[in-house]
């Protein structure tokens, strides 16, 4: 039962009408929620492991990670930088563990939730080189709006990080809403399709490929 994954539908037409209302207040209102305490202590777990192993390197975020697919292989692909793959789902996590014979060492799986680490990295000052967000299909109902990253309280943390970012998706309306959320800050970001032969980077990307569908690709400079 792979390849049998549904296409997303939605009763959205297209790009949400609150769209700019909802950036533009985030982007004029700071988010002051707390932070959680599990998200503190993960995050100065980062950041010794960062002091150990050289916080002069580019550091490299995949922001829910999953079981790690994505994180190993951008690990593998930069040596020269550190990987921190984030999940809150403990149990995913433990399957990486599992999944994979060994990880390098410059990769480190953090469990934490996204926007309490994001917002602990820009306290601290710390920006990306690269930042890779692929969870592919979040809150597809015009309702959901501010539950999607662009529409949430921690966008501006989102673009205060910095680098290349990078969004994959199978729902081409959901990086649509991205690309104009990034346009009214003045960014510039590219949509492209990803050819049905490309190699996966998550175990979702394979199997919409596996089901015929589209993955698309939305790619920024912050």
């Amino acid at each position: 039962m792979f390849a049998n994954s549904r296409s997303v539908t939605s009763n959205q037409s297209g790009i949400h009408d609150d769209l700019e209302r909802v950036v533009r207040r985030h982007l004029q209102s700071p988010w002051r929620a707390p932070i959680a305490d599990h998200d503190v202590q993960a995050f100065a777990q980062l950041q010794q492991w960062r002091m150990e192993l050289g916080a002069e390197r580019p550091l490299m975020l995949d922001s829910g990670c999953g079981t790690g697919r994505s994180s190993l292989l951008l690990a593998s692909q930069h040596p020269e930088a550190l990987v921190v793959g984030v999940d809150q789902s403990a149990v995913r996590l433990q399957r990486a563990e599992r999944r994979f014979d060994a990880l390098p060492d410059n990769l480190r799986l953090l469990r934490a939730d996204c926007a309490g680490l994001w917002r602990l990295m820009v306290g601290e000052g710390w920006l990306l080189a690269r930042h890779k967000i692929l969870y592919p299909n979040p809150w597809p109902k015009s309702a959901h709006l501010k539950r999607r990253w662009h529409g949430h309280p921690v966008w501006p943390t989102v673009l205060s990080l910095g680098g290349e970012l990078e969004i994959r998706s199978n729902w081409p309306l959901y990086l649509q809403e991205v690309q104009a959320a990034l346009a009214i800050t003045g960014i510039r970001a590219e949509l492209s399709e990803l050819p049905m032969q490309s190699e996966p980077l998550t175990d979702f990307e394979e199997k919409y490929q596996a089901s015929g569908q589209v993955n698309w690709r939305l790619t920024a400079r912050l």
